[in-house]
């Protein structure tokens, strides 16, 4: 949790603990009224993380990119997809789990700008 909150500044707004067995924490999503819910818990074992497994947000700012990088401590990865190569920077969390930080907006579809890949 740490890294998503104090590496990409994601503030913390809620939590759960024992829930059936779950611990929870939600994170809010900047500029949204969303939130990103990471659990732990139950009787299976966490997923493997896979290279093509992404969270991919979308700063609209190189100075945000930079900004998480050095907040975070992470080097940068090779993605899997070139695509992100060209559009973002790929880091892994302490999990192995891949994130782009994407210096550019999202367009929703329809629009000029937005890229299907």
């Amino acid at each position: 949790m740490a890294f998503y909150r104090d590496g990409i500044e994601l503030s913390e707004v809620g939590g759960f603990r024992g829930h059936d067995g779950y611990d929870g924490v939600f994170l809010a999503v900047p500029g949204t009224r969303a939130h990103l819910e990471l659990t732990a818990g139950g009787e299976h074992g966490a997923p493997a993380p896979h290279p093509e497994s992404l969270l991919v947000l979308y700063l609209g700012e190189v100075r945000a990119v930079e900004a998480i990088l050095r907040r975070a401590g992470v080097e940068p990865v090779v993605p899997a997809n070139p695509y992100w190569a060209e559009h973002g920077v790929t880091v892994m969390d302490p999990d192995g789990f891949r994130v782009v930080l994407v210096p550019e907006w999202w367009e929703p579809a329809g629009n000029a700008r937005s890229d299907p890949h």
